[in-house]
């Protein structure tokens, strides 16, 4: 899960992955107070200390390098986050993860099309050779790269358009796609067996949370736990695991209202989905 859910103090946060059962580490937030990025080469040297203390390897460094509106235009997005790049590249190499991620930036015109990789090939060919660059860059340092969508205005929002992006970003072995499976729904591709089918050539891994719809197939509505989801958890995740497309499914809190039930984002919520995550994997 990620690290900061277990709690704002990271070396708290490392003693619970153990007490819970957990055996690697995804870092985002709650190091210093700060993203995962910005530490400095000091706070870097802690945390990997703090984490090779505990036996946790890194699995994924999670930054939010590119999560920015392309329609700012090439100049003002590579200004604020290439520089960005070099530095988690640096980080990196103290921390040691598996993986480095990159979020997908947002466009505000995303009601315009249907397709991003036909939109950024015919208005923004830069942002597919930023990403390149990045991606060579992470992976001349050592380390696979992970891309991530957001909900919002994502370029990600269908199936066949990641497809065609990761075609065009022509990076096979160096980048994966990371499926947050309510992410994406929030998006507008509820989660099914035949989404996983079509977006399986990319996926490198999995982020799961609940998420409950007012009907079926609908919206994502409410905050939910996993077992009380209305996408198809366990099937999703045993095709994943069976394919060998994930091999660690990592966590995130629930988006949405809070439901009527009392579902509240808590560590009792996360250890919940922890021990049904578990019974899926088990059977």
């Amino acid at each position: 899960m990620l690290s900061s859910m277990a709690g704002p103090d990271f070396p708290r946060a490392f003693d619970v992955h153990v007490e819970w059962g957990l055996d690697v580490l995804d870092l985002k937030d709650g190091l210093f107070g700060k993203l995962v990025e910005r530490l400095t080469d000091a706070e870097a040297g802690q945390v990997a200390d703090a984490a090779r203390a505990r036996g946790l390897p890194i699995y994924t460094m999670s930054t939010c390098i590119f999560a920015d509106d392309i329609e700012m235009g090439e100049g003002e997005l590579r200004a604020r986050h290439c520089g960005t790049v070099e530095r988690a590249a640096a980080i990196a190499r103290i921390l040691q993860p598996r993986q480095v991620r990159l979020i997908i930036a947002t466009s505000a015109r995303r009601a315009e099309f249907t397709n991003c990789a036909d939109y950024l090939a015919s208005r923004h060919p830069w942002v597919i050779a930023t990403y390149a660059e990045a991606v060579d860059r992470l992976h001349e340092a050592g380390f696979h790269v992970t891309l991530e969508s957001e909900p919002g205005n994502s370029l990600f929002a269908r199936p066949q358009e990641i497809i065609d992006f990761f075609a065009a970003l022509n990076r096979p072995g160096r980048a994966s796609f990371t499926w947050d499976i309510q992410n994406l729904w929030e998006t507008g591709t509820f989660p099914t067996l035949d989404v996983y089918r079509q977006l399986k050539p990319v996926i490198g891994m999995l982020h799961v949370k609940g998420g409950r719809a007012e009907r079926q197939g609908g919206p994502m509505k409410w905050a939910s736990s996993l077992e009380d989801a209305s996408w198809p958890v366990a099937a999703i995740i045993q095709a994943a695991v069976r394919d060998a497309r994930s091999p660690v499914i990592c966590l995130n809190p629930s988006h949405g209202e809070r439901p009527p039930d009392g579902y509240a984002w808590t560590a009792d919520d996360f250890r919940r989905d922890i021990e049904f995550l578990k019974k899926i994997q088990q059977g």
